[in-house]
């Protein structure tokens, strides 16, 4: 479980404690935009007493715990936030402090925030006329000072929407009762291609979880599968991850200890979770929080003479000034020494997840890097990175991700520094972006948490994000939004997405997200969620659910978990139709929608409705009429695009049929069409004729 990694170290927390809070306020005290002079700075400092109240829940300010003011006058006309953000950003020399911001409106309620680890800090919110406070927190200040600059900038352009339907999703979780995954923020998910398991890791808990696609919709049976103490899982569950390499089958979960010489307790499993191998854990010299775990093929022509695993292994972790990647040439049981990836100078905050690309490139992305989102990339098996930023972007709170095609096609999703998902690509590995784009029209989405990208083909690829249709500071106590699941699909490499609620009647959280660390009781999700693709395409996104019980039926925001309001139940959603990640599982899906009947003088006429709901023509369909084992009729074949529907009809003498009769229509009854889904063909239904 990750906190704010730049922390004040004690020595120097016990040494301020005893000063006043004094600072130098800000220098002018206060400024005005317009839509005419849309800037203004200030600075204020040096700052010597550290403020970390937040990680509890609001900020206290006094003269103990020290906040600086400043106060801002919004003078815009009243259509004016329609189209432009009022952009908040504050920075400071020494990249080793941190201090966070947050924005007031004229009522003292926080309208926006910016409390991460990064420098600068930057919050963007909607340029409505008003009176504000913006309130520098010194969260470890270091004696340093801060520089403000307060901007009026154009609104990204949402993007138009893609055509055509949407996959949809079913979401599974553990039975009631089974006491499996009651505790499951921040979990990871990986799928092994080879056998099909998914496997869940959340707390110390190792799920497996096992899908039959031979029921309509699947089922799913969830089996605890932990790597028993000492040897493997971590009793205190601190950061835990996990990682399946789907192509071998192999999984790597890992335990946090935050100790600089073992820095994690981690074991590997080559038969899904049956048996547990204990590792290294991660290299000599790693970070001590929010380690990550990846791999793929090594960079052709690059691999180690010594290597004894197909692919290449890496453990990504960081400290208070350096991120690190070590990597494993086999299979994670050893590490070599952790190589140096970026430093406090260039990004701030936390990493997300590390992932590689089929020609054995690594990336690393990150929120801040400069007040821009960015990646580190590195071409040469981890040893040398580069650090690459999303030019249009704004630092965010939450981590972003990238997902791979099979072409080396990267896509980078991630919540901008206004909240809205946006998601970039790029073709010469993150040197330059295109398609940027802000993904949020579909739905309204004000607000997102927890992106999760995954890509199949080099043109497919799905970014997973919780998103909420209230504007505002989701992080504050007060919020009061429903969050959903969403997920948006890719089918044209990136031009254009099509979105989905993935979890329509059931909200994943009810009220705030906190993404600041600490204890504050906004954080049962903690901070990220994970997805994955199957051997067949079929994207799977692994989250924790925040509403259960009673808040599933009444999400109104409240912190009650014992009645399922901030709850985090293990939750899979897997993807139920639609084009999945490879093209090659692309299917008709027949399905009989109707069956009635009528009558044309002495003449009956069955008919049924039959549509194709997959994602690939069905030509020369079939329907077959039967009652009980007798075969009344056959239709004529009829063409099928992916998601049309026809009617079809077979005449029948009413001398054989007067009274009620049972009929059952078969679509493709001699199976001549391969589908996707071959259970849900017949429909039956009661007829009568007079």
């Amino acid at each position: 479980m990750r906190t704010k990694w730049s922390v004040l170290p004690l020595t120097l927390a016990v040494l301020y404690s005893g000063l006043p809070g004094l600072a130098g306020a800000a220098t002018p005290a206060a400024g005005t935009v317009t839509d005419r002079n849309t800037s203004t700075t200030y600075a204020a400092g040096p700052f010597l007493v550290p403020n970390t109240s937040g990680l509890a829940g609001p900020v206290t300010c006094n003269a103990v715990l020290p906040c600086d003011d400043f106060k801002l006058t919004v003078d815009v006309p009243a259509a004016y936030a329609a189209d432009h953000n009022l952009t908040v950003r504050v920075q400071w020399a020494n990249s080793t402090a941190d201090f966070d911001l947050y924005v007031l409106d004229e009522g003292g309620n926080v309208v926006g925030s910016a409390a991460s680890s990064s420098d600068p800090e930057v919050a963007v919110l909607p340029a409505i006329a008003g009176t504000y406070t913006v309130r520098v927190v010194p969260y470890a200040p270091l004696g340093d000072s801060i520089a403000a600059a307060i901007e009026l900038t154009p609104k990204p352009v949402p993007a138009t929407p893609g055509s055509g339907t949407p996959p949809s999703y079913t979401s599974y979780q553990p039975p009631a009762g089974s006491g499996l995954g009651t505790t499951a923020g921040e979990p990871s998910i990986g799928a092994n291609w080879k056998s099909g398991k998914v496997m869940f890791q959340s707390n110390t808990q190792t799920l497996r979880v096992t899908f039959n696609d031979s029921v309509s919709p699947a089922s799913a049976v969830w089996e605890a599968k932990s790597a028993a103490p000492p040897a493997c899982t971590a009793v205190t569950g601190l950061d835990p991850i996990l990682w399946t390499d789907s192509k071998l089958g192999r999984t790597i979960e890992s335990q946090l200890l935050a100790n600089p010489l073992v820095n994690s307790l981690s074991c590997y499993t080559d038969d899904d979770a049956e048996t547990w191998t204990p590792t290294q854990g991660g290299g000599v010299g790693q970070g001590v929080d929010h380690q990550s775990i990846g791999g793929g093929p090594y960079v052709s022509g690059m691999a180690p003479v010594l290597a004894t695993f197909p692919h290449a292994v890496y453990y990504c972790s960081q400290s208070i000034a350096l991120a690190t990647c070590a990597r494993s040439d086999n299979g994670g049981l050893t590490y070599g020494p952790s190589m140096p990836v970026y430093t406090i100078e260039q990004c701030g905050g936390l990493h997300g997840h590390v992932k590689v690309a089929p020609d054995g490139t690594v990336y690393l992305p990150n929120k801040s890097c400069g007040g821009r989102q960015g990646v580190a990339v590195s071409t040469d098996n981890g040893m040398i990175w580069t650090l690459r930023t999303i030019p249009n972007s704004t630092a965010g709170e939450s981590d972003p991700s990238v997902g791979i095609g099979s072409d080396g096609t990267v896509y980078f999703g991630y919540q901008n520094g206004d909240g809205h998902p946006r998601v970039a690509v790029s073709r010469d590995r993150g040197a330059t972006w295109t398609d940027d784009q802000d993904i949020s029209a579909p739905f309204g989405v004000q607000n997102v948490a927890f992106p999760a990208v995954v890509a199949g083909d080099g043109d497919r690829a799905a970014f997973a994000y919780l998103g909420t249709t209230t504007a505002g500071n989701y992080q504050d106590a007060g919020f009061s939004g429903l969050w959903h699941l969403y997920v948006a699909h890719t089918y044209d490499g990136g031009k254009s997405w099509i979105t989905t609620d993935a979890t329509p009647s059931d909200p994943v959280q009810a009220g705030c997200i906190w993404l600041g660390g600490g204890s504050n009781p906004c954080r049962n999700l903690l901070d990220f969620m994970d997805a994955t693709v199957d051997a067949q395409g079929r994207v799977l996104v692994g989250y924790a659910d925040g509403c259960t019980q009673a808040c599933a039926t009444n999400p109104s925001p409240n912190d009650d978990p014992a009645n399922g309001y901030h709850s985090e139940l293990a939750t899979i959603a897997r993807q139920a139709d639609g084009k999945r990640m490879f093209a090659r599982f692309d299917q008709p899906d027949l399905v009989v929608t109707s069956v009635r009947s009528s009558q044309l003088n002495s003449k009956a006429i069955l008919s049924a409705t039959v549509a194709n709901k997959g994602t690939s023509a069905a030509n020369g369909t079939v329907v077959q009429f039967m009652e009980d084992t007798s075969i009344v009729g056959s239709s004529a074949p009829v063409n099928l695009e992916p998601g049309a529907s026809t009617e079809v009809s077979i005449v029948w003498p009413t001398t054989r049929t007067r009274g009620t009769h049972v009929i059952t229509a078969i679509a493709d009854p001699g199976n001549t069409v391969s589908e996707s889904d071959e259970s849900n063909n017949k429909t039956q239904a009661s007829v009568y004729f007079k």
